[in-house]
C-alpha cells in the first residue's frame, strides 16, 4: 500500500477524511491571516500608495469602539494628517427619495470622466431599535463602484448627532492621505446632520424637487442659509415646467438672505440627475465657488473655524464617553432610573445627582 493510501486509511479509520484534513487547515489559515492584521506603519504606507483594501481597513479601526482599535487609529490619522487638506470638501443633502443616490454617482462619473479621484462618505441611517444599517448606498451607484478612480464608503449613523457617521471627518484625512482630491459626503437627510456635515466640508449643495408642495415652506429656513447652493433634481419631462418655476422662487427668497461670510450669492440650478442633465454646470458652480473663496482666503479660514469646532466636539464626546464608562455611574444610573420610573425623583434631580459622584 503507498504511503498516500496508508494516509488515507488511518484518517477514515479515525473518521476524518484527507479532505476534512485540508478544509481545517485553509480554515486555521484564513483565521490567522485575520489575527496577523497589518501593523499602523504599513497600513499607513499603503494608504499613501493609494491602496483602497489598507484605506478600508484604516476606516474600520476608526469607527471600531475597541480601545486598542482607537489607539491604532490615532497613530494612522497622526501620520496621514500631513498628507492631508488637499481636496474638495463638499456635503450634499435633500430630503429622502430626492435622489441624492443617483445625483452622487452621476456627479462621480463626471469627476472621474475628468481624471479626478473622488471618495463617497455615505452615512446611513442606523435604527433606533436593532440599531442595524442597511448600507446599501453602493448598491444604488452601480456604475461609479466598479469605477477604480471612486471609493465610495457607507458608514453607519448609529448615535451620533443627526445621523451623522461618528468618525466621519477622521474618515476623510485617511481619503485625502489616499489621494482622493475630490470628497463627497453624503447626509441622511434634512434635520440636524446637515449642521455637523456643514461643518467639515467646503462647499454644501442642497436638493430640490419641485412639484412635492409649497417649495419654500417645506425646508427649514437654517438649511437655505447654510446652503451654497441649490440643485433642483429631476427637471426632466414633464416635471421640466414645474422645476423652472420653483427656481424662480428660491432665486427670490435667496436675495432675501443676509449675505454669507463667504461674500458668495448662492446660485439655483436645474439638472437631472437620471438623465445627466446638469452635473457638469454644478461643477462649474462648486470651481467657482472654490476659486472666489481662495482669492478672499474665506476657503482656509473656514477650515480653520471647523477645527476648532472639531476640537470642542471631540472633546465634548470624550467627556460623555468617560462619564458613563465611570463603574460607579454604571451601578448608579440604573437605580436612578427605577426611582424614576416610581416616580420617587424626577430626571433633574437624578442627574445633578449623578453629575455629582467622584
Amino acid at each position: 500500500m503507498s504511503k498516500r493510501s496508508k494516509s488515507s486509511a488511518i484518517h477514515e479509520n479515525e473518521g476524518v477524511s484527507p479532505s476534512d484534513i485540508t478544509n481545517t487547515a485553509s480554515i486555521q489559515n484564513i483565521k490567522n491571516k485575520r489575527k496577523s492584521q497589518p501593523d499602523s506603519k504599513t497600513l499607513v504606507s499603503d494608504i499613501l500608495k493609494g491602496n483602497i483594501t489598507a484605506l478600508s481597513r484604516a476606516i474600520t479601526l476608526i469607527e471600531s469602539a475597541n480601545p486598542k482599535h482607537q489607539e491604532k487609529a490615532n497613530e494612522i490619522i497622526n501620520k496621514c494628517l500631513v498628507h492631508a487638506n488637499q481636496s474638495v470638501r463638499i456635503g450634499i443633502t435633500g430630503v429622502p427619495g430626492v435622489g441624492k443616490s443617483t445625483f452622487i454617482e452621476a456627479l462621480g462619473l463626471h469627476l472621474t470622466n475628468m481624471d479626478r479621484k473622488v471618495a463617497v462618505l455615505a452615512v446611513d441611517p442606523s435604527s433606533s431599535l436593532s440599531k442595524g444599517s442597511i448600507l446599501g448606498d453602493k448598491t444604488r451607484m452601480e456604475d461609479l463602484v466598479k469605477n477604480d478612480s471612486a471609493f465610495i464608503r457607507p458608514s453607519p449613523s448609529g448615535t451620533s448627532l443627526g445621523g451623522v457617521a461618528r468618525k466621519t471627518r477622521e474618515t476623510i484625512i485617511l481619503c485625502e492621505a489616499a489621494g482622493f482630491d475630490t470628497i463627497i459626503i453624503e447626509t441622511v437627510g434634512v434635520g440636524q446632520s446637515e449642521t455637523a456635515v456643514h461643518s467639515m466640508v467646503d462647499f454644501f449643495l442642497l436638493l430640490k424637487i419641485a412639484g412635492a408642495g409649497d417649495e419654500l415652506q417645506g425646508i427649514k429656513r437654517g438649511i437655505i442659509e447654510m446652503a451654497d447652493t441649490i440643485a433642483i433634481n429631476k427637471a426632466d419631462g414633464d416635471n421640466l415646467k414645474a422645476a423652472k418655476l420653483a427656481k424662480l422662487e428660491f432665486n427670490r427668497a435667496l436675495h432675501l438672505y443676509p449675505e454669507k461670510d463667504s461674500k458668495w450669492q448662492p446660485k439655483v440650478v436645474l439638472c437631472s440627475a437620471l438623465e445627466r442633465h446638469g452635473i457638469s454646470d454644478i461643477w462649474e458652480v462648486i470651481s467657482s465657488y472654490i476659486e472666489h473663496t481662495k482669492k478672499t482666503d474665506y476657503f482656509e479660514s473656514h477650515r480653520r473655524e471647523q477645527n476648532k469646532f472639531w476640537l470642542l466636539q471631540t472633546i465634548e464626546e470624550r467627556l460623555k464617553s468617560d462619564f458613563f464608562n465611570k463603574p460607579i455611574i454604571k451601578s448608579e444610573l440604573n437605580k436612578q432610573l427605577s426611582l424614576i420610573e416610581k416616580g420617587q425623583t424626577t430626571p433633574f434631580m437624578a442627574a445633578d445627582y449623578l453629575l455629582q459622584l467622584p
